[in-house]
């Protein structure tokens, strides 16, 4: 591990492979196991280091039977990520594409164990205006409010909003509800000559458009 230490000194974490990243956080000089034959295995049991930073400490703790600590030293670091993440697209102003919307949400999202729906409110120009949570529910459904969100809509003078919410099955696929909750946020929202651009699910396995599939 000496070797892996000057490595980060001299080159930096970037340098790292998921597998030295691993190691170092896994390290502990209560285990005579080489902590990169541990990250290895705890990377295969994952699937990948997405993986092992999704999994919740009772499972980290298991894996490889690395214990309480450095599981919570695990859980630690990618909650760190995570935040980093979400804090570096704090500075998007403009949203153009759906693309855009996912890049800004995906951070903060995908990993939930439950659903949440967010709106975002724009200016004609798609200039950013908030972006607020609306809803937050269980594993597989949030119940969401359309006269709120219009009412929101008419306080900032948004004339746009895109709807987001992740699943936390994994699938991004629409379920009736969703394509019922869609239609009643956009007629509600044309009443007032607001516009419904789009409805974006977050999911691991990707992601849904209504507007890219043109179901609006």
């Amino acid at each position: 591990m000496k070797n892996l230490h000057n490595k980060l000194l001299s080159r930096g974490a970037s340098s790292l492979s998921d597998e030295e990243l691993l190691a170092l956080l896994v390290e502990s000089s209560t285990d005579s196991r080489d902590p990169k034959v541990v990250a290895a295995a705890m990377l295969a049991s994952c699937g990948s280091l997405q993986g092992v930073a999704r999994a919740d400490v009772s499972r980290l703790r298991m894996l490889e039977g690395i214990g309480l600590r450095r599981a919570e030293r695990l859980a630690v670091a990618a909650e760190l990520g995570r935040r980093v993440a979400v804090q570096s697209e704090g500075d998007v102003v403009s949203v153009a594409t759906d693309a855009d919307v996912v890049r800004l949400m995906r951070p903060q999202m995908e990993s939930m164990q439950y659903e949440e729906c967010w709106v975002l409110y724009l200016t004609s120009s798609n200039r950013l205006i908030e972006r607020q949570r609306v809803s937050q529910g269980g594993v597989q459904a949030t119940v969401v409010d359309h006269r709120l969100i219009v009412k929101r809509a008419l306080e900032l003078l948004a004339t746009q909003m895109i709807l987001v919410h992740n699943h936390p099955s994994g699938a991004a696929e629409p379920s009736a509800a969703d394509k019922q909750l869609t239609k009643r946020v956009a007629d509600a929202a044309a009443l007032f000559d607001i516009r419904l651009l789009d409805h974006i699910i977050i999911a691991r396995e990707g992601n849904f458009s209504f507007r890219r599939e043109h179901l609006l």
